[in-house]
């Protein structure tokens, strides 16, 4: 305690590429692990335009910058400009976190490797399990990369046009050389064997402020839930979490994922592991500001 952040000629700078960027939450959560962990670093935001991406990079490079989260829309954007790619980014298609090499920047999926910490810390399994998937974008496809690489035996994958799961479900199914996606329509979840199921919603339905839609309203389909796995975390308790919890179930959402994403970044960046308090000490900080909204 009584540690104050100061920046001086031995200050490194990280920092947050995207367009818009005004929105983030990741200066709050960086600055803070650095201040807390009395590490010399400093992050912002930097707003960036499409035509000045690949500058952005290698003026990133050139300034000595140390790392570099990437978000939308530029996590596929920014492949071509990086000296290397970690194996989980490159099958995923997309980089959230740049690792300053001599060359240039390695890229990896923090995104995805978050998500599966924050469920691990909450005692969700994968390695196994039979799971639901809601939606076919670019964030369910990189779950479903994920959940693959850490051998779930079977996915559902739901979507309001089949063809987009079944897109997904080709390319992974091959990629990992067994049938283990099931590509179905939202309206066809009756066809799901009846047990217990994790459930993770990846859609952008129930995104403040359109926060009272949800992307299946029928309570049956809740039924085959043991846990609920929102990707969104504004509003703090979605509709789908709620429409979870009154069916019995456990529910959670995105805030894990968020905080993780960025503690695999931090860690990657200053080579150091963040313990376990620390980390929930920052999931407090970022839930009450989360609730402000």
């Amino acid at each position: 305690m009584g540690y104050k952040m100061t920046v001086n000629g031995k200050t490194r700078l990280c920092g947050l590429i995207g367009n818009p960027v005004s929105h983030t939450m990741s200066p709050m959560i960086h600055n803070h692990l650095a201040d807390r962990l009395h590490i010399n670093n400093i992050y912002v935001p930097f707003h960036v335009e499409t035509e000045e991406l690949q500058q952005a990079i290698e003026g990133a490079h050139a300034l000595n910058v140390l790392g570099m989260n990437v978000t939308v829309p530029y996590k596929t954007d920014v492949i071509p400009f990086l000296d290397e790619i970690d194996p989980m980014a490159k099958g995923i298609g997309a980089v959230n976190t740049l690792v300053r090499t001599e060359q240039g920047y390695k890229g990896y999926n923090t995104d995805m490797t978050g998500l599966c910490r924050a469920m691990q810390t909450e005692g969700i399994r994968l390695d196994g399990e039979e799971i639901i998937i809601l939606g076919a974008g670019g964030a369910s496809r990189s779950v479903a990369y994920m959940c693959l690489y850490y051998k779930v035996s079977k996915i559902y994958l739901l979507n309001r046009t089949v063809e987009k799961a079944q897109k997904i479900a080709d390319e992974l199914n091959e990629v990992f050389e067994r049938d283990a996606i099931i590509p179905m329509s939202l309206m066809d979840f009756d066809r799901i064997p009846v047990k217990k199921y994790l459930v993770i919603q990846g859609t952008s339905i129930g995104l403040y402020p359109d926060s009272e839609a949800c992307v299946i309203e029928d309570p049956c389909f809740y039924q085959l839930a043991h846990t609920g796995y929102d990707l969104i975390y504004r509003p703090f308790q979605t509709r789908f979490m709620e429409k979870i919890e009154e069916a019995g179930g456990v529910s959670y959402n995105g805030l894990g994922m968020l905080l993780f994403q960025a503690i695999d970044a931090f860690e990657l960046w200053n080579h150091i592991e963040i313990s376990d308090e620390v980390a929930m000490e920052t999931y407090e900080l970022l839930k009450a500001e989360t609730k402000k909204a």
